[in-house]
């Protein structure tokens, strides 16, 4: 899909910048710890490796009927990276699974061929993931809100996440988007979705 380009969004104490590869290095120290994979799955990744997902996710989805849309957290008083959204955005009927990330939990570039739109218009699936360091600060809920304003103002109609059931604070950053949970559950997961936000 065209359009869809991330850009850097600013919120009050957060800059949002499109994911670089040249951001693997301080991240694979954001994301370092290992209890933070509890509910993303996995476990932390080396910089090599995460500057190799990295290239994979800046070269975009091989699907022309997606584009994948990631950014980095970074805090605008000190100016360290925290953590990441991203989104997948789709038309309404949604795509195909894209394997290097369909096995992901933390990743939102799944899932969608499942969503159910709430309006006829664009997708995106979203999700989040902030540093055990700086959880607690509202961090995630202001970095995902300022994303979904964004796509909002893209034409986005539809917001859709995956969250397992026993990660509240995750559902608390998604009740904070405007999403509500629905009774469709997948790999142990409950889908969330909601209207996106259009100023």
């Amino acid at each position: 899909m065209s359009g869809f380009a991330p850009e850097p969004v600013e919120t009050a104490r957060l800059l949002l910048l499109p994911l670089a590869v040249a951001h693997a290095e301080e991240m694979a120290v954001v994301l370092a710890d290992p209890a933070l994979h509890t509910f993303i799955g996995g476990e932390p990744a080396a910089t090599a490796a995460l500057r190799a997902r990295y290239e994979r996710l800046v070269a975009g989805s091989p699907d022309p009927a997606e584009t994948w849309c990631n950014w980095v957290v970074r805090l605008r008083d000190d100016g360290r990276l925290t953590g990441f959204v991203q989104a997948t955005v789709t038309a309404a009927e949604g795509p195909a699974r894209h394997a290097e990330t369909a096995g992901a939990r933390a990743v939102g570039h799944r899932h969608l061929h499942e969503a159910t739109p709430a309006d006829a218009g664009p997708v995106a699936e979203i999700a989040w993931v902030v540093g055990t360091p700086w959880q607690g600060r509202g961090i995630a809920t202001e970095a995902a809100r300022g994303m979904t304003g964004w796509l909002g103002r893209r034409g986005v109609r539809t917001l859709v996440a995956h969250i397992d059931p026993d990660h509240r604070a995750s559902a608390a950053v998604a009740t904070a988007c405007g999403l509500a949970a629905t009774d469709v559950w997948h790999d142990g997961e409950v889908r969330w979705t909601g209207p996106a936000a259009h100023p």
